[in-house]
């Protein structure tokens, strides 16, 4: 059975995954560099990792298995966990696919070279309803695509 696995530290979007794993009966496993307060469910723990920055990331990609979805903002995390065909999905509800992510490494690579040369300034637009709702949308399409499968 799959697992929904959240990089949690950031994820503006736990209680959503909460509500759609639960609609389904899947387990779900948040993955921090420190504690954090989680529902009381049996269906719901985390595990929180301690040493270097990327410390959470690497448990992902070491656990992570086929079928299980991953919640992420963190594009080369997502790379990782695509290579062992889990389904990615980022906070923002855009799903991460084999088809989208060299193009989304190499659009990553490019903006944080203009950051690094003061091009750009700022970060990322604020999270919207807009996010939230296709976050919902297809994280439930993941599921689902999930669960059909033989």
């Amino acid at each position: 059975m799959p697992q929904v696995i959240i990089d949690a530290d950031a994820c503006p979007v736990k209680q959503e995954v909460y509500k759609v794993a639960g609609r389904y009966g899947l387990h779900v496993t948040l993955v921090s560099n420190m504690r954090m307060r989680t529902p009381q469910e049996q269906s719901v723990s985390l595990v929180v990792v301690e040493g270097h920055l990327d410390a959470a990331d690497d448990w992902i990609a070491d656990n992570v298995c086929e079928d299980d979805v991953v919640v992420t903002a963190d594009i080369p995390l997502a790379a990782r966990c695509l290579e062992k065909h889990a389904l990615v999905i980022g906070t923002n509800g855009h799903p991460f696919s084999e088809d989208n992510i060299g193009d989304t490494l190499a659009t990553r690579d490019l903006m944080a070279q203009l950051r690094d040369g003061g091009e750009i300034t700022g970060g990322p637009p604020p999270f919207s309803k807009r996010d939230r709702s296709r976050f919902l949308q297809n994280l439930d399409e993941m599921i689902n695509k999930v669960r059909r499968r033989p």
